[in-house]
């Protein structure tokens, strides 16, 4: 055989394949330049290299169907055939990275020969961190290296005067630095108008609270019609957004021409702005009134609360069972139900049983959706004879539910009665507002009972005043109050992984309701009766801390706006118009930070109030800036510690002369323990704190902790900065947070001073947690203060542990700082065996009747005279809050002296609570019908002795009494009135002015 002859045959046919090549590939990029939009080549000139792969093998593509361009850890570029759906299929097989800019075009026309057009794509992965934007910008406001000179600023403001009619008021400047700081490649290959449209687009989003969708017509020629959608939202979904957002163009039968995305931070959260190029496939009209059009502002705003991934829209939306806006509401009625079926039943009612009685009975789950509907559609017509009805038949569908398998069909039957209480007691809702981040329902809490005592046996036996549920796309919350006007803190519990966020969510709801009953209890010295917020938020298991802190401000800002939706009123009725309000009247609630609640939020909360028009205006939310932050004064410890010196001196121990020791749960840079400490500190020369434990670990010291060691990380640091170097003989500190691996072991630090120094140890996690758990139950001193750590750390099943060989407490006194630390039963078996505890709602109560104090100044001063006059309103607040815990502690002691023991200490307190808050209710309602009298000069006067002196000593302040909001004033006369009848009062001297009123009222026969 001639192997010559025959490879330069083959030889000869490759330079003829190459001079054809050479031809085509001319060819082809003709046709790229024709049939590409020149911006295509303009924002990727610099990946040369990607375009020649592309234009060498653009006549291939029918056999290639996808080319990778570019395979970068920063930079994806492919090339692929144009199919129905082909860009969507593409990004869900993308690796899951966080895009930081988004490309895609399509070809006006199909590849020659060929029957499909051409799409190319870009996804670029590297972005800095907020932490970095944040950076850049502070050294900006230094140098001004961002902006060099104006010229830019100059051209994009004419840009936008052509483009933008309401951009007049537009910061230009603050904008294009924050684009700059995280994209100078986008200013430099972007002409200026599209730089002014982002940054329109940007300023819009801003403007409408985080949301902005809108719609321009591009060009119509002939029969060819494309459209301009400008979507812009802060902190968005983090991975696989831009895939759900074509899924929504491809379900409602609309083509995407091109897409420019990109995802920028502020230095705080990031937005993500995008301008899509889009087509119907029928060539219909798509303008802002046609339904093609409200049904895509539907969808897209939807993708807020909805994600591809949730099953709901796996087993509804995608097999066109329902839209994606009412899988939403599927979704959030199945989180309902779960939460409030769950608490007393978690094994039984589970979330996966639930989800599956709603998506494998899609016949009466889409008859509550059309019941929900008619209830609440503020386009329904005739809407009580069309609700009544749905009502009727959807009330006979699950109550004739029946599939042959019993216990099955009991399940279901419960679930969907409770989906259906869902509907009827809700009185507002969110749902049909457009612009929105998560979902709120107000309900009546009469919805309780009809679950029933199965469903409500482990609550408290007192039934809240009102309970809002909210949802979202990553968590949800409750909100349960316990009387009209009512305050009290919001905590968000982060849970990574599917299964922390099931654990946490089996149980929210009753954990929230004891909260809220024991806030109630608590807030008796103030107008404001007692709630709680709690929210669970679920995070991915491998997600960092910049990742958590994003989901969570997107969490509480889509809370705080769908609260707003529901409780920003007009003449009483809910200001949306969107919002069907069955309850009609004002709600003032205020809230105050707790778990994961930061600064920077509790600022945002207080803007958006007034932005969003709310009755209480920066009183919605304590503890700001021009506020009375707790930590910074410790407001809270002030009456924790005031109640222990009270408690410790009727026992004999004067804590400001005497020794004693005490210990602690919570960290040394906690509020409440660390500024307990603080305070002890400062006024208890011979304290000695044996004992603190915190998130980060335990610190023991037998002797009582060095107080200059531990002066130097008190409110400034956890346990990790303490100085191991200062504990006595004995002494130890447990490292949570520091490990190491020794083969499959994972070992814990722990340093001990022992007679010949600090001596490290590594223990075993099983050793570790053992220990870490016990210390507070096992180690003794005088006091116990539990100033942090879960509810329900002591409880029926290990309160025996509290006490040590001999039976007596490890600690005789227990003042709780942190909220339902310990169960109510522990606390009657604890008492029982010789422990006074004075209960979190008389222990803690200073910090919520500051934070009421900071809501008073917030209605009566503007925020320039109470920064003014701070130091003397702030003065007058701790004078008060001193006096309020004085005043209780010794009644508590009182009392339980005069019943010689037989009624314990947090019954006496629970009592207290009780006979304030009924007597409030009753005036409450007395001066809500008779509302001319909170104008008589008598009442008035109650009215400024409640409030600090400044107020009542300034003829300025006190004249502003008339334009508090009424409910306000009554609220504060009540208040005033019902604590001063039991702190000062006694009931014979109660019911003796009664007497003689209505003996008055007899005729006379004199």
């Amino acid at each position: 055989m001639n192997f010559q002859k025959n490879s330069d045959s083959v030889t000869q046919l490759i330079k003829r394949d190459i001079s054809n090549e050479i031809k085509q590939t001319d060819e082809n990029l003709e046709w790229l330049q024709k049939e590409m939009h020149p911006l295509f080549f303009v924002f990727n000139q610099a990946e040369v290299e990607a375009l020649s792969l592309l234009t060498k093998s653009l006549h291939n593509m029918e056999y290639h169907k996808r080319l990778l361009l570019v395979d970068k850890p920063e930079l994806t570029m492919l090339a692929q055939i144009n199919e129905r759906g082909s860009l969507y299929r593409t990004l869900l097989e993308l690796p899951e990275k966080n895009i930081s800019y988004a490309e895609v075009t399509t070809s006006r026309n199909k590849i020659t020969d060929t029957e499909h057009g051409l799409e190319a794509l870009r996804f670029d992965y590297s972005s800095k961190s907020e932490s970095d934007i944040a950076q850049i910008l502070e050294q900006d406001a230094v140098d001004g290296t961002l902006l060099a000179d104006d010229t830019l600023v100059n051209t994009i403001k004419e840009e936008l005067k052509k483009t933008c009619v309401d951009c007049g008021q537009v910061d230009v400047e603050s904008y294009l630095k924050i684009v700059l700081a995280n994209s100078p490649e986008y200013v430099h290959v972007s002409p200026p108008g599209r730089i002014a449209r982002l940054i329109s687009l940007y300023a819009q989003t801003d403007i409408n609270d985080g949301i902005h969708l809108d719609l321009e017509s591009v060009k119509s020629q002939g029969d060819d019609k494309e459209y301009r959608i400008l979507f812009g939202i802060s902190n968005p979904p983090s991975r696989g957004y831009v895939a759900q957002i074509l899924e929504v163009f491809n379900r409602l039968n609309i083509s995407l021409r091109r897409s420019y995305s990109l995802t920028l931070s502020n230095g705080i959260h990031p937005y993500f702005l995008s301008t899509f190029y889009v087509s119907p496939r029928d060539n219909s009209i798509l303008s802002k009134d046609s339904e093609l059009y409200l049904t895509l502002q539907r969808e897209i705003y939807n993708t807020q609360i909805l994600s591809s991934r949730s099953r709901s829209y796996k087993a509804l939306v995608k097999k066109g069972i329902t839209s994606g806006t009412d899988a939403s509401m599927i979704d959030a009625m199945i989180s309902f139900c779960h939460t409030n079926l769950a608490h007393n039943n978690p094994d039984s009612f589970t979330l996966e049983g639930i989800r599956r009685s709603f998506h494998n009975h899609p016949e009466i789950t889409t008859q509550l959706v059309d019941l929900f509907y008619a209830r609440f559609d503020p386009k329904q017509t005739d809407r009580e004879t069309v609700y009544a009805e749905k009502l009727a038949a959807t009330t006979a569908a699950i109550t004739e539910l029946n599939s042959g398998r019993k216990f099955l069909d009991d399940f279901r039957r419960t679930v969907f009665s409770c989906g259906l209480s869902f509907i009827k007691y809700t009185l507002k809702t969110n749902f049909f507002v457009q612009q929105k981040h998560a979902l709120s329902f107000r309900l009546s809490p009469e919805y309780l009972e009809e679950l029933g005592e199965r469903f409500t046996e482990d609550l408290p036996v007192d039934r809240p005043y009102r309970v809002t549920f909210f949802y979202s796309r990553n968590g949800i919350a409750y909100h349960i109050g316990f009387s009209d006007i009512a305050r009290g803190g919001w905590r968000t519990i982060i849970t990574q992984g599917r299964d922390n966020y099931i654990t946490s969510a089996n149980t929210m709801f009753k954990e929230n309701y004891v909260l809220a009953h024991t806030q109630h209890l608590k807030n008796k010295d103030i107008y404001e009766g007692g709630s709680k917020m709690v929210a669970v938020l679920r995070v991915d298991s491998n997600s960092n801390a910049e990742s958590n802190r994003q989901h969570l401000y997107k969490l509480q800002l889509a809370f705080i706006n769908a609260f707003f939706d529901l409780f920003v009123t007009e003449d009483g009725i809910a200001k949306n118009p969107k919002v069907v309000d069955y309850y009609a009247e004002d709600e003032p609630i205020e809230l105050g930070p707790d778990e994961n609640m930061h600064d920077v939020m509790i600022e945002i909360i207080a803007k958006q109030s007034v932005k969003r028009g709310y009755l209480l205006g920066p009183g919605v939310m304590s503890s700001k800036k021009v506020g009375i932050n707790h930590k910074d004064y410790g407001v809270t410890s002030i009456g924790v510690i005031r109640f222990a010196e009270v408690t410790m001196k009727s026992l004999g121990i004067d804590m400001h002369k005497d020794e004693f020791s005490v210990k602690f749960t919570g960290g040394p840079n906690g509020d409440v323990a660390g500024n307990g400490m603080r305070l002890l500190m400062d006024r208890c020369p011979k304290v000695k704190i044996k004992l603190i434990i915190d998130g980060s670990g335990a610190l023991f010291d037998p002797a009582g902790l060095d107080v200059t060691a531990l002066d130097k990380v008190v409110l400034k640091s956890d346990l990790e900065g303490f100085d191991p170097e200062s504990l006595h003989l004995g002494g130890f500190l447990l490292y949570r947070n520091q490990t190491r691996k020794e083969g499959m072991l994972e070992l814990y630090k722990k340093v001990v001073m022992t007679d010949g120094g600090l001596e490290e140890q590594w223990i075993s996690t099983d050793k570790f947690y053992k220990e870490f758990n016990s210390l507070a139950f096992t180690v003794e001193a005088d006091l116990f203060i539990p100033a942090g750590g879960r509810p329900e750390t002591i409880d029926k099943d290990n309160y025996q542990r509290y006490l040590n060989a001999q039976g007596e407490p490890s600690a005789k006194v227990i003042v709780e700082g942190a909220n339902s630390y310990i169960t109510p039963v522990a606390r009657l078996e604890l008492q029982r065996l010789g422990t006074v505890i004075i209960r979190d709602a008389s222990a803690n109560k200073c910090g919520v009747i500051s934070s009421s104090y900071e809501i008073i100044a917030n209605l009566m001063l503007s925020e320039e005279e109470f920064l003014t006059h701070k130091d003397e309103y702030v003065e007058d607040v701790i004078a008060k809050l001193n006096e309020m815990a004085e005043r209780e502690a010794t009644l508590i002691l009182d009392r339980y002296a005069q019943n010689n023991g037989a009624i314990p200490y947090t019954d006496i307190s629970n009592d207290i609570s009780r006979e304030i808050n009924e007597h409030y209710a009753r005036i409450f309602s007395y001066f809500s019908n008779n509302p001319d009298l909170s104008n008589r000069t008598v009442f008035q006067n109650a009215m400024l002795l409640h409030m600090p002196h400044l107020i009542g000593e300034n003829e300025a302040f006190k004249t502003r009494l008339t334009k508090l909001p009424e409910k306000v004033k009554y609220a504060i006369l009540a208040s005033k009135l019902s604590s001063a009848m039991v702190y000062e009062g006694d009931s014979d001297s109660i019911y003796a002015g009664m007497i003689e009123a209505q003996v008055n009222k007899f005729p006379s026969f004199a």
